[in-house]
């Protein structure tokens, strides 16, 4: 059904969350403007850690079989102690109808690639090295002002330009801003051993440290450490990472001895903020990290970033007006999007304090079971 108000959408943000929302509202039939702040497509990260219900997620989307293909899926987590004992398997069993593995992970820029090739067959072309320097609502739209000086009108604006979204600071300018949450996070790409068939946690020490998957043959390392804030020159990187996995056995134990110099290793610290709702204004909506930044503890955010894009071009197909399809997207939406986030600093809180593994992965079970459920 074509949506009756949101003929000519304006998405700002070019990540997951963009990308997602552009690939399913051009589904429903509305024009579609995506712009981006960076002068280029840019991607940070290793590799992304991937749910079931992520998986589900990515199914609607189309785009399920090429993340399978290029990525890994399979089942279960495997939690291990520090010297690399087996300790238990954590169950990640979807729903027969889904039609999805249990789990995944995927190499992050593998994902844009293919969430990116998806937006271009929809017939959007990204504007990169633009922003919104304002914008001013009425009832029947929104009037944009560019960087470039140029100017445009739309019956919707979606803000998905992460954490720091200068979205948010113009919608909602007493919003509040993102806060560290004690923990820093290493990651690199390390090679697949062949006996290697899920996610791993090794849980019990000062750091907790894993691996997932993202390909036949390639994984990618987790180190997260609890720590003042701090900033950390490239250099010091391979020393520092080697130093922390020294007490660690089993694969962790030969990842260490490969780290080199010239290793690429990615470290930040964590951010999140709990984003009162409703995180809309008028015709103005906020989605992704930039109104529910969460923590890679339960592995979801990307997830619920493309739940985001789901559910607001059904709500916009199915209501009268675009207020009306707002309204209906925070009260279907928000508090499983807020469940997310308050999970993951949980879970933060629980490794912090160096909770027993099996109070961590209690959290974790239980709340994987709760993302199950139907959006």
């Amino acid at each position: 059904m074509r949506p009756l108000q949101a003929e000519r959408v304006l998405i700002i943000g070019a990540g997951i969350a963009g990308m997602a929302a552009a690939i399913a509202l051009r589904r429903t039939g509305a024009a579609v403007d995506l712009i981006d702040i960076e002068p280029r497509r840019t991607v940070t990260g290793a590799g992304l850690t991937i749910t079931g219900p992520t998986l589900r997620a990515l199914r609607q989307l189309g785009v399920y079989d090429e993340v399978a293909a290029r990525g890994y899926v399979g089942e279960g987590i495997r939690v291990c102690a520090v010297d690399g004992t087996h300790l238990r398997d954590i169950p990640t069993p979807m729903p027969v109808r889904a039609q999805v593995a249990g789990s995944g992970g995927i190499g992050r820029p593998v994902l844009y690639a293919i969430l990116s090739a998806q937006v271009l067959a929809g017939g959007v072309r990204p504007r990169f090295g633009l922003s919104v320097t304002g914008f001013t609502q009425d009832a029947a739209g929104v009037d944009v002002t560019f960087s470039d000086a140029t100017t445009g009108r739309y019956t919707l604006v979606v803000g998905a330009d992460g954490i720091y979204s200068r979205t948010r600071r113009q919608l909602l300018p007493g919003a509040p801003q993102p806060q560290y949450t004690g923990q820093s996070v290493w990651r690199m790409f390390v090679p697949r051993p062949p006996d290697v068939e899920r996610r791993h946690y090794f849980l019990g020490g000062q750091v907790k440290a894993g691996w997932t998957p993202v390909s036949a043959t390639a994984m990618y390392l987790f180190v997260v450490e609890r720590t003042p804030r701090r900033l950390r020159a490239p250099q010091e990187l391979p020393g520092a990472l080697a130093g922390l996995l020294e007490p660690y056995g089993g694969h962790l134990r030969t990842f260490r001895e490969s780290i080199r110099e010239d290793s690429e290793i990615a470290f930040r610290p964590l951010e999140s903020f709990r984003l009162p709702g409703p995180w809309h204004r008028g015709r103005v909506i906020l989605v992704g990290d930039a109104a529910h930044p969460t923590t890679p503890q339960l592995a979801s955010g990307a997830g619920i970033a493309v739940e985001d894009a789901l559910v607001l071009a059904e709500e916009l197909a199915l209501n009268a007006t675009v207020p009306a399809a707002l309204g209906a997207f925070s009260a279907r939406h928000e508090q499983r999007c807020r469940f997310v986030v308050d999970r993951s600093i949980e879970i933060g809180r629980l490794e912090q304090e160096q909770a027993p593994p099996q109070m961590q992965t209690a959290v974790v079970e239980r709340a994987l079971a709760r993302l199950m459920e139907p959006l």
